[in-house]
């Protein structure tokens, strides 16, 4: 895992929801995986031309401790792991107010073409700025 600060990210803060958490309190991992997704939506409507569609591929998450009530506000910090012709690779770092790191995620996204249901070439665009949110060390 490539550790907080080693990287060039884009970071944005996310609320626990009240109905996030289960009976022990704890956010639900399918939240924290929801959180991800609203980080990473964040990230591309703020850097990626508007009309960019992409799909998920993949998805692996690491919990790494509890997230609570009183873990808010969250710090998602979202950089790119690799860029490849047609997909890329992206982490999503959950940290709690206390800048405790709870959770990871990688996901493999891929270019796509909503008129052909089929994967695409990443525009030279597209491909700009996730290198300029490449982590600068391998994750």
């Amino acid at each position: 895992m490539t550790e907080p600060g080693d990287q060039r990210a884009f970071t944005c803060s996310v609320e626990v929801r009240w109905g996030d958490s289960d009976r022990l309190g704890h956010v639900n991992n399918a939240k924290v995986v929801e959180y991800m997704q609203e980080a990473r939506i964040k990230f591309f409507r703020d850097h990626l031309p508007s009309r960019t569609a992409v799909a998920v591929r993949k998805m692996e998450a690491e919990f790494l401790r509890p997230i609570k009530d009183s873990s808010a506000p969250l710090r998602i910090e979202v950089s790119v792991l690799h860029v490849g012709t047609t997909s890329f690779t992206i982490r999503h770092t959950i940290a709690d107010r206390h800048g405790s790191v709870c959770a990871f995620g990688d996901a493999v996204l891929v270019g796509f073409d909503p008129a052909n249901d089929t994967a695409r070439r990443l525009s030279d665009k597209e491909r700009e700025v996730l290198d300029n949110y490449r982590a600068l060390t391998p994750g």
